[in-house]
């Protein structure tokens, strides 16, 4: 979703847009090898294992991935003297703090998922000093599976749909994040929150998203418990954008106008 949202915004300069098939991350040979045979100015890394219950049941996966193929962007980056753009996540707290967390807030993840991008992290600020650290949460965007699509789809199925209500976060359409990351790219290194601005629970989200199509199914209020996942999500893991405020970058636009323009209305 973020990398092809990355390829539209930044389409008027000259972009290498990696996949797997060019070279796997987790190798530090074939990544150092192709970075340095591009020469970026600049490298976002946006590449990640996303799959949160999937991290629980095969933790090693999300470290190899999310960690050590950080640690090789990284070495990467250093090497041909560029700086690197992480993109970290919101899991890297707990969700206790009950208000929005700032970029200098202590992480502590409650998910191998959540851990395992806080290692990305480590990696990062430990092995280089041109970097940003973005954190950014409840993504969904034109290419791969979201909520928002999900959602949708549930609307045409069903009659009644469950979601969470203890569970707040800012949705951020990947589009707006791809914007806020060109503004910021060339200004001071160090970490950032970029989310579209304001919050809601998942079920907020849902009921907006129904709003928005003007479908009669119901959605109903329910509690994480019920659906007895194998990871635990943060319950209030909304980020505070204060850095990029504090650099003169605006915040990115209320996720209700972005929800609206994704769903073509």
């Amino acid at each position: 979703m973020l990398g092809s949202d990355l390829c539209r915004v930044f389409s008027d300069v000259k972009m290498t847009a990696f996949t797997l098939k060019d070279f796997d991350i987790t190798n530090l040979d074939a990544s150092v090898a192709a970075i340095r045979d591009v020469k970026p100015d600049y490298v976002i890394h946006a590449a990640a294992y996303t799959n949160v219950d999937g991290s629980e049941k095969d933790p090693d996966t999300a470290y190899l991935v999310n960690g050590i193929g950080t640690r090789n962007v990284t070495m990467a980056c250093e090497e041909t003297g560029c700086p690197i753009i992480y993109i970290s996540s919101d899991y890297v707290f707990d969700g206790t703090k009950n208000e929005p967390y700032n970029e200098w807030d202590i992480p502590n993840p409650i998910s191998h998922y959540g851990l395992s991008k806080l290692l990305g992290e480590r990696y990062v600020t430990s092995l280089t000093n041109r970097f940003y650290i973005v954190r950014t949460s409840w993504l969904y965007g034109k290419k791969g599976k979201n909520f928002v699509d999900t959602i949708s789809r549930l609307l045409m199925e069903r009659n009644e749909i469950d979601v969470v209500t203890d569970q707040v976060g800012s949705p951020t359409y990947t589009l707006d994040l791809a914007i806020k990351l060109k503004e910021l790219i060339g200004r001071g290194y160090g970490t950032y929150h970029i989310t579209n601005s304001s919050y809601c629970s998942w079920y907020d989200f849902a009921v907006e998203i129904a709003r928005l199509r003007s479908s009669s199914s119901e959605i109903r209020k329910t509690t994480s418990d019920i659906f007895n996942l194998p990871a635990r999500r943060p319950a209030f893991s909304v980020l505070n954008n204060t850095m990029l405020r504090l650099e003169g970058i605006s915040e990115a636009r209320p996720w209700k106008e972005a929800l609206k323009e994704y769903l073509g209305l």
